[in-house]
Order: structure tokens, then sequence, then C-alpha cells
């Protein structure tokens, strides 16, 4: 049985804030919870004015805090800009506090522009690629078995799941060698998916925590009660990601701005293939398209994104997502019975 996941991005919207940002995940996070999604993750990203999750494990603490039995974590940390032993104090803590809940994603890269990067005082993020020692460093905290110095508190007997993400095969190969489960950002990066999963089953090692592999595939999802209704509130994210490209990034335009954005046809190609793996549309639209993703990959997990303006048309489109996918033949939610949306008590 495929499951399914919440990726959220603390996303600022036209006329919105970054504090409303971070409430509306929080309030997100439970909706999620309620309706029987697997894990809840948040991604780190710098000087970006539509994302206020710049510091996951803080948000991640808070959304722990607000939920009680989804789990939590990162996808991810972008370990080039952190000391590991920093990154395994923090988890270990949170792992502490919320023990069985937190999940640590790892991604190998900086998640910003060269000039923040510096500012977080990386530098080596911008002259070597450190990250599978890293990685190895990170691990090492966690393990009951440390005996060396320094040893953190928390630490060793402190773990949170790991996983490894990534965009190419190159932490596809690193997660199998060190027997890991595998994320692929298949939402922004569509044409390397297949080949990225081949490299990690076939080069998988099995690991003391993971004895085959276990793969998770990101996905863009937006479900509303009409292809239509879908395609509307998917263009913000599409005339974001335009505007991105020309270097005019910014808040997450309103869909009535996105709908009146006259596009050029170079324009609508390069969105043509900037946007090709999306599922946008109707339930049944988004079951087929999340049914074929599953075909084509045999992923274990699927992990939802949704960029749209309002907190309440993302809460459509998970309550609809869940429902539709719960629905479907041979697959239904991790978690039991899963109440609707429209019969909860206030989330915010």
């Amino acid at each position: 049985m495929t499951t399914l996941s919440v990726l959220d991005l603390a996303t600022v919207g036209d006329g919105t804030t970054p504090a409303q940002a971070l409430a509306d995940t929080a309030a997100l996070a439970r909706a999620a919870e309620r309706l029987g999604f697997r894990r809840f993750w948040v991604a780190e990203h710098h000087a970006m004015a539509s994302v206020a999750s710049s510091a996951p494990p803080v948000l991640i603490a808070h959304l722990a805090a607000a939920t009680s039995s989804i789990r939590v974590g990162s996808g991810g940390v972008m370990l080039p800009n952190h000391a590991p032993l920093v990154v395994a104090e923090q988890f270990a803590t949170l792992e502490a506090l919320h023990p069985g809940r937190v999940d640590l994603g790892l991604g190998r890269a900086p998640g910003t522009d060269h000039l923040t990067t510096r500012a977080l005082r990386r530098a080596a993020a911008l002259t070597h690629d450190t990250f599978p020692d890293d990685v190895v460093e990170l691990l090492g905290y966690f393990s009951p078995d440390r005996c060396a110095h320094p040893t953190p508190t928390p630490g060793p007997g402190y773990a949170p799941e790991v996983w490894l993400l990534g965009s190419s095969t190159f932490s596809a190969r690193l997660a199998a060698a060190l027997g890991l489960p595998f994320a692929f950002a298949y939402h922004f990066a569509p044409r390397l998916l297949d080949q990225a999963l081949e490299a990690y089953r076939d080069g998988f090692v099995p690991s003391a925590g993971l004895l085959a592999p276990r793969v998770m595939v990101g996905v863009s999802v937006v479900c509303a009660r009409s292809d239509d209704d879908a395609r509307y509130l998917a263009g913000p994210s599409a005339l974001q990601t335009l505007q991105r490209s020309v270097g005019r990034p910014g808040p997450l335009p309103r869909p009535e701005t996105a709908a009146a954005y006259a596009y050029t046809p170079s324009e609508r190609a390069f969105l043509g293939d900037a946007l090709a793996g999306h599922v946008i549309g109707g339930p049944e639209t988004v079951r087929a398209g999340l049914e074929e993703l599953v075909r084509r990959t045999g992923a274990d997990e699927l992990i939802v994104s949704t960029r749209v303006h309002s907190l309440e048309d993302r809460e459509l489109s998970l309550d609809l997502t869940a429902s539709t996918w719960a629905a479907a033949a041979g697959h239904g939610m991790a978690g039991g019975s899963r109440p609707s949306l429209d019969s909860r008590d206030s989330l915010v």
C-alpha cells in the first residue's frame, strides 16, 4: 500500500505575512493529521519572499507540539548550510521531546543563492562537496554505540528517521550505499526520476536500520472539485515559476493575478516543460495521475506539495486527495478512519 504524506513550504502569498504563513502551516499540519496522512515535512529555504520555512527545526518543534500523532520532519534540512553536530543536537532534541515522530530529511543543495550561503557561514559549500562525509558524521552522532568525543547530548539513542533527498542520481547512490531511505524531488526535477530510482534500488546495501530499499516520491498536487477549478488555483504557482526563472521572485501571486497574465508562446512552452510532472485536476484526474506515478515508480510513499494561495484551498486539496486515494482500489490512507474537513472543528 502506497501511503501519502505532505510537504509544505510555509507559503507567503501576496497580501499575507510570514507570520500568517507559519500559522497556516500549523493549521495545515493539524488538517493533515486528521485526514490520515503519514507525515508532514517542511523545507529549508533562505532569502525567498514566498517561503517562511527558513528554520525547519524551530518550525518542526512547533508543529510537533500542535499535533499528536503525525510524523513531522524536514524535507529537508540543507546540510551544506550547517555543521553536522548542530543538526544532530537539534534533531536528537526533537526526538527526545517527541519520541518516534521525528524525521530528518537531508538535502545536498544549499537551498539559496551564493551570497546567502556565505552569510550562513558555510564557505566549504561554495568550494567543494563535503556532503557524503557530513552525512556519515551526522549519522555517527546518533549511534547508540558512540563513545568518541564529541558526543552530543542528547544524541546517541535519540535518532530521528533519516532520509536522503535528491533530484539527481548522486544522492540516490549515496542513500543506497548507506542503506538509507530515499526521497526523489519529482515535483521540480522530473527528468531524472527513473534513472535515480534505478540507481538507488540497484545499488542498495542493507543496513541495521533498513533491510530493503524504501522510496518516496515528491509530487506537486492541486486537487479541486473540478479540473477547471484546479487549473485556476494552480495558476499562481505557474506564474511564480516563470517569475523566478527571469529573476523576479516575490510572494505567491493571487489566482486572479495569474489568470489575467498574458503568457507568450515561449513562456507557455517553458512552463509546459517545467510543470510536466504536476498533478492538477478534480478528484478523478488526481487519482489517475497518482496511480500512474505509483505504477511507474513502485513508490512506497508519495509526498504531495500543494502551492496555492489560500489555506482554505490547500486544506480542500488535501481533503479531496485523501478521499480519492482512500477510495482507489487496492489503496488506502495510513491511520484508519479519515474525518472530513467539512465537519471538523476550526483548525485555526
